[in-house]
């Protein structure tokens, strides 16, 4: 499965991933049953037709790719697919990892034991103080220390992991600087470190960008530490995030009086490995053995990616009984589904548990959503599906 793309074919996976509706999950449905790209590309205006929608469906111009992808070349930035052998193992193991990645610096990064550390934006001198600490004893101990470049506890553990090389996970394009006064700290990355994003190149982050980094920032990692989060804050999300993933969450203890702490603490209530010293992070991870092989997770994870050869024919027409389960299923799903984004699994979990004895399988509800994307009734961003209007 591991291979090297070529020019066309990489142009090929950046201009479906461009498509709009088309999320990481759909993508790999796509490949899986059409088996190229290239395919997909030819094909989707007739899909989009096919499941209802008034416009088909239509992938950005060629040469808007091309344009996309010479750019990239000229500033330096190294643009990965998800079945190279370059993208990062850990990361092409999640559920949802996105097919094509924009890197600047140094890629072999991704080979090396890895840990996140996050935190508080508006964090405390202490909180400052114990993130340098941390990035600084670990990355001496030959791990990597990846975060989101965030002001507060992002900024400092990558200035204090620097010199060892840090991976920094951007929510816009690896060009558009953010925030601001991160400038240097951001030029000096791409020269030690690597710069990580699923973004274009200058891509101006929104809201709903930052979640979809957290999830990036969790796949990456071996294990996550929080220092100083909210009860509410997006630093809750990257732990929930590694949660899913498999990650182990580690969570230093603060004061219940400061706000900043109190996100951290229930983590900690919640079942996260308390910590105090670098060490005990180290140990941890050394006992629960969660330093990830890249052969091992491609072999776990490649089929379901990108699906055997039986799996790439289309799907024989349906009988009467077949589309009208599928007609049922996808009212319900129109039901369920809102302008609020949630997960396949999430999905998954309800169809089964407001459904009549005939259960939809997940392969069933997963296809019914997948017409859903190409109709325009839905819309899949990073894994996260919602409700959009109708084309």
């Amino acid at each position: 499965m591991i291979r090297t793309l070529s020019d066309k074919e990489r142009a090929d996976w950046l201009q479906l991933i461009r498509t709009p509706n088309i999320g990481p999950i759909t993508f790999f449905k796509l490949i899986r049953k059409y088996g190229t790209a290239a395919a997909v590309l030819e094909i989707l205006p007739e899909l989009s037709r096919k499941a209802g929608r008034k416009t088909p469906l239509r992938a950005p111009a060629r040469s808007q790719i091309e344009d996309e992808l010479k750019a990239a070349w000229h500033k330096g930035v190294i643009i990965i697919a998800a079945c190279e052998p370059e993208y990062p193992a850990r990361l092409r193991a999640i559920d949802d990892p996105p097919p094509i990645i924009f890197t600047r610096g140094h890629v072999s990064l991704f080979d090396k034991p890895t840990i996140a550390i996050i935190g508080a934006r508006n964090a405390s001198l202490s909180g400052i103080k114990l993130a340098r600490t941390f990035a600084g004893e670990l990355s001496e101990a030959g791990y990597v220390v990846t975060s989101g470049l965030a002001r507060g506890i992002d900024g400092a553990a990558h200035e204090a992991s620097l010199n060892a090389g840090t991976i920094a996970v951007v929510a816009g394009g690896i060009h558009h600087i953010y925030p601001p006064e991160h400038e240097k700290l951001t030029h000096a990355i791409a020269t030690q470190g690597l710069i990580l994003s699923e973004r274009g190149l200058d891509a101006v982050p929104t809201a709903r960008d930052f979640p979809r980094r957290n999830r990036l920032i969790s796949g990456i990692s071996d294990g996550v530490v929080i220092i100083e989060a909210a009860q509410r804050s997006g630093t809750l999300i990257t732990a929930r995030y590694a949660l899913e993933q498999g990650r182990e969450v580690f969570a230093v203890p603060g004061s219940p009086l400061d706000p900043r702490c109190q996100g951290a603490n229930r983590l900690i209530r919640d079942g996260a490995t308390l910590v105090e010293t670098s060490s005990d992070i180290m140990d941890s991870l050394q006992t629960l053995n969660r330093t990830l092989r890249e052969g091992d997770l491609f072999d776990d994870h490649g089929d379901d990616l990108f699906g055997g050869l039986e799996e790439r024919r289309p799907a024989p027409d349906l009988d009467a009984h077949a589309d009208a389960r599928r007609q049922q299923l996808r009212r319900q799903l129109e039901t369920l589904l809102s302008p609020a984004p949630v997960h396949q699994d999430e999905i998954i979990r309800a169809c089964s548990a407001a459904a009549q004895p005939d259960c939809p399988t997940p392969g069933e509800i997963a296809e019914a959503l997948l017409e859903m994307v190409l109709s325009g009734d839905a819309t899949e961003e990073a894994g996260l599906f919602r409700r959009s209007d109708i084309a």
